[in-house]
């Protein structure tokens, strides 16, 4: 049985309502409710008599540093068989992590610990750490986001990764750490035991200085398939050694996030040899980066490549124009699968839109979901658009927001939707302006095919 209620205000008779349903739960879910320190002696109790729970999740409450005592009295009980613990944004400070520390001690059966947007700081992650490499601890997840961590924190965390070998998924992004700290850690990781799936460095301070030792890490670290390094200041010249890494034959990447970091039209040389002889790697995210026509259509040509595997492509926001169109038509026409496809905020006008719609309508293109948000686009292209819609069979997401498609443009979406052999679940409008006639037939629509989803 599961439970899972979302920014809901808990009155007394719902939550003691709640509380007879949670003692036969095997997963809680409570995120922004509204929860106190109050509410947290009642879960205690319940995670100490309800043996099935194994999922607790109460982000953005405010718990506080006396709630997360009181769950982990209930925590530490022998009864307790809670694997999943998520407490991201809940008013904690460094004084939970000792409370927290005996957890990680004595309950082998806890995973994944989830604490990120607390305000730890690096104190209270060196007191985790500790928690980490007692013998009991079978941590396989850790996420660290926003915590307030600085360089003199990666000593800790890699003697606790030297001793865990469960870990599997570790998260640090939008801490302070610097290049001098990244070098350490991963200089940390290649040494350690663990078998790292995920690693997540998002806006730490990383530069091109430490992308020799990311990619150390991906050579060596064969069980590493999800590495995001988005917002970091790694440029063309980080991201060519980062590459030296992931082209290893040992690498075996799937999903890469490359968001804001400073890449131009010089990184897809090295991106598309990466993308055309990588099978593993299925994802990538290339979003604000000043790739330019150039630099797209040299992506297109490695999409095209038979060996290709990838499955996600966002280059959202990187300086396309109506001239890149024909190339990622032609990939489109090519690439069997390519499901997800990020194009939001270029200048593709209705014009490059009309090249898109080729690719999209071949038969061996199986897009799925297709954001064309910000685009410059008008009611011009929209009848193109509601062909590929009514046609494609494939296609089940379409995002078309801050558009000016006015009614005309919205009225040509709408009569493809109403088509049965228009598969689209979700279609996304926002800031688009219409007629509040228009806005009934939208209603009308949605009452009438209810399994579609209009989002504006």
């Amino acid at each position: 049985m599961e439970l899972d209620i979302q920014c809901e205000e808990m009155s007394p008779s719902r939550w003691a309502e709640l509380l007879t349903t949670m003692k036969s739960c095997k997963t809680i879910r409570l995120d922004d409710c509204n929860l106190s320190s109050s509410n947290c002696e009642d879960l205690s109790s319940i995670i100490n008599t309800n043996p099935s729970l194994t999922e607790l999740k109460l982000n953005n409450n405010e718990l506080g540093d006396a709630g997360v005592e009181y769950l982990c009295k209930g925590l530490l009980t022998p009864s307790c068989s809670l694997q999943k613990l998520w407490l991201q944004n809940c008013n904690l400070t460094s004084a939970s992590c000792e409370t927290l520390r005996s957890v990680l001690s004595a309950q082998p059966s806890l995973t994944e610990l989830h604490v990120g947007d607390n305000k730890l700081g690096t104190a209270g992650v060196k007191v985790l750490c500790q928690g980490m490499m007692n013998p009991s601890c079978k941590l396989q997840k850790l996420q660290l986001e926003y915590c307030e961590l600085t360089a003199d924190i990666v000593e800790a965390l890699n003697a606790a990764l030297q001793s865990k070998p469960t870990l599997k998924e570790l998260s640090l992004s939008n801490n302070t750490l610097g290049d001098t700290a990244v070098k350490q850690l991963c200089r940390g990781l290649v040494e350690a035991s663990c078998n790292l799936e995920l690693l997540h460095l998002e806006n730490c301070g990383i530069t091109s200085d430490s992308c020799m030792e990311i990619s150390a890490v991906l050579s060596n670290k064969s069980s590493l398939m999800d590495l995001s390094v988005g917002d970091n200041k790694i440029g063309d010249s980080g991201l060519a050694l980062l590459c030296q890494g992931l082209m290893h034959p040992s690498c075996k990447i799937q999903k890469l996030w490359l968001w804001d970091c400073d890449l131009t039209s010089a990184s897809c040389k090295d991106l598309s040899r990466l993308i055309s002889t990588k099978e593993t790697l299925t994802e990538i995210s290339l979003i604000d980066n000043n790739l330019r026509d150039s630099g797209m259509e040299m992506l297109c040509q490695a999409l095209k490549d038979p060996k290709s595997k990838l499955q996600e492509l966002w280059v959202r926001e990187c300086g396309l124009t109506t001239a890149c169109c024909k190339a990622v038509s032609s990939a489109l026409s090519s690439n069997k699968h390519l499901k997800v496809l990020h194009m939001g905020e270029n200048k593709l006008g209705d014009a490059g839109v009309e090249l898109l719609c080729e690719g999209l309508m071949h038969p061996n293109c199986n897009i799925q979901s297709l954001w064309l948000g910000n685009c410059d686009l008008t009611a011009g292209c929209c009848a193109t658009l509601a062909t590929v819609m009514a046609t494609k069979q494939s296609l089940t997401e379409l995002d078309l927001s801050y558009n000016p498609l006015d009614d005309e443009g919205i009225r040509k979406i709408c009569e493809a939707l109403k088509k049965p052999s228009c598969n689209v679940q979700q279609l996304i409008l926002y800031d688009i302006l219409w007629s509040s006639e228009v806005d009934d037939e939208l209603r009308a629509l949605e009452e009438s095919k209810p399994e579609v989803k209009i989002i504006s």
